[in-house]
C-alpha cells in the first residue's frame, strides 16, 4: 500500500520522504496531478479521479476497472459503501485504487475495506494523518496477505457438491418465489439457490409429470425472497431481486452449466419447509452447515447424490442431495477475499 501526499505548497512537509508521491507542479521530480478526471503522474495519464455524490459517480468509477492502472477517489461526503462496492468489483482486473480521506480514523477504514483495502491512503500534510497512515502501511506489510487471483465463474461446467440432510423443519407461511423463463429446462436440470452463498443447493425444474398438475418446463419453484441464487456470470442475487431479462445459470447433475434468461418471477404466500444440510466432505469441526427455505408442496424437488429427482415432502435425515460450494464471501454478490458468517 502506498501514502500520497496532496497538500499546498505552503503547507509542504520536509520529509517527503515519508511519501510514494506527492501531488505538485514542480519539474524536478515526478508529481502527481489532477486534470479533470484524468489522473496524471510526471505529466502521463495513469488513471481516472472520481469525485463520489451519488450512485451514478460511484457507477462511473465501477465503469473505469479494468482500463486504467489507477482510479483515485474521493467522497463527497466520507462513506465506506462506495469503497467497497469499488474493491468488490475490481476483482481480477489490474486496476488499483487510491482514496482520499481527511480524518486520521479514516485510514483504518480504507485500508481494510472488505479485509482487501485500498492501495493507496491519500492524505494532507497533517502529522496525525501520516501516523493513521504509516499505522495502517505497517499491518498491510505483517499481513502478508496474497489476494489469489480468482477463478473464473464464467465456466460451462461447475463442481458439484454433497450435502447430506441434517434436518426438515416446518417453517410456517412465507413468499415463494416461481421463477419462469424463456427457455425449456431439460429433466435433471435445476437452479442453484440457498441460504449461505457458501452452500447452493441444486433445485429440480418443473419438468416431472404429476398426477395433479402438469409440467411446468419452464419453471423452477426456487423458494424465499432473501435466498441466493446463482446468476450466469458466477456473481449471486436475492431473489427478491431478480428482473425479467436477468440471466440466471441452468445447472444440469453432471455440472453442466449454461445461460437462462428470465421472463418472470411469480410470488405467493405459501406454507414453507427449512432443509438443513451439511457438506461432509470437510471435516466434522469444519463442516459447512447451511439450509435453504423450500415450498411444502410434491412438485418441488431437490437432486439426490444418484442424480434423481426427489420431491422435498419426501425428503429424510440423511438423505444425500446435490449442490455447489460457492465462495464464502460476497459484497454486493461479487465474491470477495475475507471472512462472512451466515447462519
Amino acid at each position: 500500500m502506498e501514502i500520497w501526499l496532496r497538500t499546498s505548497t505552503a503547507d509542504a512537509p520536509t520529509n517527503v520522504e515519508d511519501y510514494d508521491r506527492i501531488f505538485g507542479d514542480e519539474q524536478e521530480q515526478p508529481r502527481l496531478n489532477i486534470d479533470g478526471q484524468r489522473l496524471l503522474y510526471d505529466g502521463n495519464v495513469i488513471g481516472a479521479y472520481i469525485r463520489v455524490k451519488d450512485g451514478e459517480t460511484q457507477n462511473l468509477g465501477i465503469e473505469h476497472l479494468g482500463t486504467v492502472e489507477w482510479i483515485l477517489v474521493e467522497c463527497e461526503t466520507w462513506s465506506m459503501i462506495p469503497l467497497e462496492n469499488l474493491i468488490a468489483h475490481r476483482r481480477g482486473s489490474h486496476t488499483k485504487i487510491a482514496a482520499v480521506i481527511s480524518r486520521p480514523i479514516e485510514a483504518q477504514g480504507a485500508g481494510f475495506a472488505l479485509e482487501e483495502g485500498v492501495d493507496a491512503l491519500v492524505i494532507s500534510a497533517d502529522e496525525s494523518m501520516l501516523d493513521a497512515a504509516q499505522s495502517v502501511k505497517i499491518q498491510r506489510m505483517e499481513r502478508k496477505v496474497e489476494v489469489p487471483s480468482p477463478s473464473d465463474q464464467r465456466t460451462t461446467r461447475l463442481d458439484l457438491s454433497v450435502l447430506e440432510v441434517e434436518k426438515i423443519q416446518e417453517a410456517g407461511v412465507g413468499d415463494r418465489y416461481c421463477l419462469d423463463f424463456l427457455t425449456l429446462f431439460e429433466p435433471g436440470e435445476g437452479v442453484l439457490v440457498g441460504s449461505s452463498a457458501s452452500s447452493l443447493y441444486l433445485v429440480h425444474s418443473e419438468t416431472i409429470p404429476s398426477t395433479f398438475v402438469p409440467t411446468r418446463p419452464f419453471r423452477v419453484n426456487a423458494g424465499a425472497p432473501h435466498t441466493y441464487v446463482l446468476m450466469e456470470d458466477g456473481t449471486t442475487k436475492y431473489m427478491a431481486e431478480l428482473e425479467s431479462g436477468d440471466v440466471l445459470l441452468a445447472v444440469k447433475t453432471n455440472g453442466d452449466a449454461r445461460g437462462v434468461v428470465l421472463g418472470r418471477v411469480k410470488i405467493e404466500q405459501r406454507p414453507m419447509l427449512k432443509i438443513t444440510g451439511i457438506n461432509r466432505r470437510k471435516t466434522h469441526q469444519n463442516a459447512n452447515l447451511s439450509h435453504v427455505f423450500m415450498q411444502q408442496a410434491e412438485t418441488v424437488r431437490l437432486i439426490t447424490s444418484e442424480s434423481a429427482a426427489i420431491s422435498i415432502t419426501e425428503l429424510k435425515q440423511g438423505d444425500l442431495v446435490l449442490g455447489w460450494e460457492g465462495h464464502d464471501a460476497r459484497h454486493v454478490g461479487l465474491p470477495v477475499d475475507g471472512g462472512i458468517e451466515e447462519r
